[in-house]
């Protein structure tokens, strides 16, 4: 890696299906903003049929389609999901058709389609309580999408197919690209994001350097505040990100994942987990990594997070006991308020080994105080 180099944008192209190399760059202007607010969509709930009275306001939603058999297929989200209108249906009077406003969730397709011969969908909160059934679904005049996000790589040296497109060598459009947040040794802190080139002109900065226009999501502005605090390698204080709110503390966790180090400890091991900063959901996660595996330790970001990390490769070997110390602190907070909802998509959470964080064989939890047992769902 170049010394300096703060940012490495990789990607691949037609020709060859490996991930290469296409710019270092030494700095990056507007990646840190307030995101946008997500778009809040327009849906028609066909023929449903609810379990009880439909309240205004529903929240979180699962909506799952069926297969013939009335056996769900697979889940698609909705937050903050609010009723409009609900009419009788007309093709059966005894139904109702519902018009709902909602913002649709991340990293999932944008629309479930109703598979052939299905039975429909059914409709679940985020405790997975049923709230009925419905035959079909429709987006009403989708939302406009927000303008794309501006960003600006300052003092990139061009590698490979990106420097071909640039000097004029090729004109086809590249592919898949990811940007990289890189530490003081040029080793990958995280992905920063994915970004589509739109511009680029000659650097200031030096000869054969070029400033590249990308449109991207935003980092939140807090990110600022974290990925120094890993530049230099893996923190050696514990509980830094206290500091952070959820936000910050939920973004800490992505430079953690990459520092993953060492062979697993045997099993039957104790583990202290410091919960004196534990007042949110992602709080407990980062104290959680850091009980397992020391400061800036990472062992899951979400339930099913946790699930992957007691599979292996994640520094300690289940069974195990962890004391949670201070636990108390969690309860005024209602950390475990989004417990219930823990089944909302996050980066890297699905369970491959089909052990489970719910189940106290997995991992049995110990209060530092009463000495009562707990599984690892609250």
């Amino acid at each position: 890696m170049t010394a300096g180099a703060r940012f490495a944008l990789r990607g691949e192209d037609e020709d060859r299906e490996e991930e290469q190399l296409w710019a270092l760059c030494e700095g990056a202007e507007n990646l840190f903003a307030d995101p946008p607010e997500p778009p809040r969509r327009i849906y028609e709930l066909l023929g449903c049929a609810f379990e009880g009275e439909l309240p205004s306001a529903l929240g979180f939603l699962a909506l799952k389609p069926l297969d013939k058999h009335g056996t769900p297929l697979w889940e698609w989200y909705l937050e903050d999901a609010r009723v409009l209108t609900a009419r009788p249906c007309a093709r059966d009077l005894s139904r109702l058709d519902v018009t709902i406003e909602a913002v649709r969730s991340e990293q999932q397709p944008q629309y479930p389609q109703r598979v052939a011969l299905s039975v429909g969908f059914s409709l679940s909160d985020a405790g997975d309580r049923l709230l009925g059934h419905f035959r079909d679904l429709a987006e009403v005049l989708p939302a406009a999408e927000p303008e794309p996000h501006s960003v600006r790589l300052l003092g990139c040296s061009l590698h490979g197919p990106l420097r071909d497109v640039v000097e004029g060598r090729r004109k086809r459009r590249l592919a898949y690209r990811h940007l990289d947040a890189l530490d003081a040794a040029g080793e990958v802190l995280t992905i920063a994001g994915n970004p589509d080139i739109v511009d680029w002109e000659p650097s200031p900065r030096g000869p054969g350097l070029y400033d590249l226009t990308v449109h991207m999501d935003p980092q939140p502005r807090v990110v600022a505040g974290i990925w120094p605090l890993w530049r230099e390698g893996r923190p050696a204080v514990p509980n830094l990100w206290a500091a952070f709110d959820a936000t910050g503390r939920a973004r800490w966790l992505d430079p953690a994942v990459n520092r993953r180090t060492g062979p697993d400890r045997p099993a039957g091991g104790t583990y202290h987990l410091d919960g004196r900063h534990v007042t949110d959901y992602e709080g407990f996660f980062c104290a959680l990594g850091e009980a397992v595996n020391g400061p800036g330790g990472y062992f899951g970001r979400c339930l099913d997070g946790v699930s992957d990390a007691l599979c292996g490769g994640f520094g300690a070997t289940w069974p195990f006991t962890l004391v949670w110390h201070d636990h108390e602190t969690a309860r005024p907070a209602s950390a475990y308020s989004r417990w219930s909802s823990a089944r909302r998509p996050f980066p890297n959470c699905s369970p491959s080994c089909g052990k489970s964080a719910s189940t106290s064989s997995c991992a049995e939890l110990s209060t530092g105080r009463d000495g009562c047992q707990r599984s690892a769902s609250p």
